[in-house]
């Protein structure tokens, strides 16, 4: 069941993303029923890519990562009461049907859910979108579109009757629709500086020798950019790679809050023999054109310098250590014998009187 659940919190972090230029509002939503450490009802609120706020149910208030002295307080601890709360009593009314009706063995149960709005290139206000899940497993999917006054499920666990159609409709309509876009336009001009930044991506070719094959693993990374938004493609010979071929490809988080993407192609030595051309392309919002690069694959038997190669490298090396030692053998022995040579020198000099120093005694 954590292996589902894993998965579903993958999708909803891809699931209500605004798409490249536009910015969205979001909350995940979690309920736990059964003992845990972690609080019964809690929620994650994200502009774009960044949190913004947390909210649970041992205080029943929001928590901001900035702006806590906002003049908005006191309007959005309103506007949060009235969210979660019906949010809360969504997910209590629903644990109990379930007890109920379906006669679910008690342990710990996890509903979550995915909720929120987007707001498009044109500053139009995009469909409501909510995703609902349990154990790991989606149960139900939402969209409402103020626009079209129109709503409408993919998947339901549970058939709704007329009466939910027109309170949901209404909730949307009146409560949610409003507060997702007021609170969206708000914090879009109060956080501006992270989520407007522009930041282009670093580009790392990486080869990599495959120890059980003559083969190799190519690899295009891209890191450091912001926003996620990027599309990078793997090419041989000009057309792209199946995705099943290339491993890889998720948009990954960094430390600094900037994103990194790798995809990686294995090519086998055959492959290797027959010369292909690949190249990497990628685009990115903060790239006026497409960056192309291209990847130098060489025949990993041609490079291998084998066991032959490395002996005659080695024997040059110590050849060229044994030369050394002998010029300065000869250079310490010339300076020896030249030390030597001038001690001789100065030992037979005459000190003996000169005429001109003696005295004739008479």
């Amino acid at each position: 069941m954590l292996i589902r659940m894993l998965f579903f919190v993958y999708l909803l972090t891809c699931f209500v993303l605004a798409k490249a230029g536009s910015h969205s509002f979001k909350a995940f939503v979690t309920y736990i029923v059964g003992q845990t450490p972690f609080p019964e009802f809690s929620a994650v609120l994200m502009l774009d890519d960044l949190q913004i706020a947390y909210y649970d149910s041992v205080t029943w208030k929001p928590v901001y990562r900035s702006h806590s002295d906002s003049q908005f307080y006191d309007e959005e601890q309103k506007d949060a009461d009235t969210v979660f709360r019906d949010m809360y009593n969504i997910f209590e009314e629903r644990e109990i049907y379930l007890k109920k009706d379906q006669n679910r063995t008690y342990g710990v149960h996890v509903h979550q859910r995915l909720a929120g709005c987007e707001l498009l290139n044109d500053d139009k206000p995009g469909p409501l979108q909510r995703l609902d899940a349990l154990d790991g497993q989606t149960i139900e999917e939402f969209t409402f579109d103020m626009e079209k006054n129109n709503a409408e499920t993919k998947m339901t666990w549970r058939p709704w009757d007329q009466q939910k159609w027109i309170r949901i409709k209404f909730m949307y309509e009146s409560v949610y629709h409003p507060i997702c876009f007021k609170v969206l336009q708000r914090y879009l001009y109060m956080e501006k500086n992270n989520v407007l930044r522009k930041v282009k991506p670093r580009v790392r070719l990486m080869k990599k020798k495959l120890t059980d094959s003559q083969g190799l693993q190519i690899s295009c990374l891209a890191t450091g950019f912001y926003p996620r938004h990027i599309n990078l493609t793997l090419f041989r010979d000009g057309q792209p790679v199946d995705d099943d071929q290339i491993t890889g490809g998720e948009i990954l988080p960094n430390g600094d809050g900037t994103y990194q993407m790798r995809k990686s192609l294995m090519i086998s030595a055959e492959e290797l023999r027959e010369e292909h051309t690949y190249n990497c392309t990628m685009k990115h919002l903060n790239l006026d054109n497409k960056l192309d690069i291209m990847f130098v694959i060489l025949d990993v038997a041609k490079c291998d310098p084998g066991p032959f190669s490395l002996s005659v490298v080695i024997g040059v090396l110590v050849l060229v250590c044994v030369a050394v030692l002998i010029i300065t053998a000869l250079i310490i022995w010339r300076k020896t014998r030249c030390a030597a040579e001038r001690g001789s020198a100065a030992s037979q000099i005459d000190y003996s009187p000169t005429p001109s120093s003696t005295h004739d005694k008479t």
